[in-house]
């Protein structure tokens, strides 16, 4: 993970900060993948959406605040941006190890190994913060 001062998009799409709406982002982001025929990649990349913004659900939600989304193409693959209404100050997110009896905490880990280590946060313009996650072959 990498926390950088890396160039973000800003939020194409805002979502409510609840379960429906990482359900209909989820949704959102197979049929663009399918639109640009990356549909292979929609098993992963809707994992990581769905780990990312479940986080900004339960860790960074601000009442009356949405969580926004970006999808890009990249080479081989999407990078998936997820903004939220906590700034960096607040809590970098990390990996960490979840003890087998705990029921959540292992979403970062799953995204870690599901992105080859290519995910990251980042500061933005105005409050909040970028959580990022790059899906791709694995050659990409």
């Amino acid at each position: 993970m990498a926390t950088t001062a890396h160039p973000y998009t800003p939020a194409q799409i805002l979502w409510p900060a609840t379960p429906r709406g990482v359900h209909q982002a989820r949704h959102s982001l197979e049929r663009r993948l399918a639109e640009w025929g990356r549909p292979d990649l929609a098993p992963v990349a809707g994992l990581v959406l769905t780990e990312l913004m479940t986080n900004a659900c339960q860790h960074a939600a601000v009442e009356g605040r949405r969580t926004g989304v970006s999808v890009l193409p990249v080479p081989g693959g999407v990078r998936i941006e997820v903004h939220d209404p906590a700034d960096l100050a607040a809590g970098e997110p990390t990996v960490r190890a979840a003890p087998p009896e705990d029921e959540r905490g292992r979403g970062l880990a799953l995204v870690d190994t599901l992105t080859g280590h290519r995910w990251g946060v980042t500061d933005r313009d105005g409050p909040g913060k970028v959580v990022w996650a790059v899906c791709a072959d694995p050659e990409s």
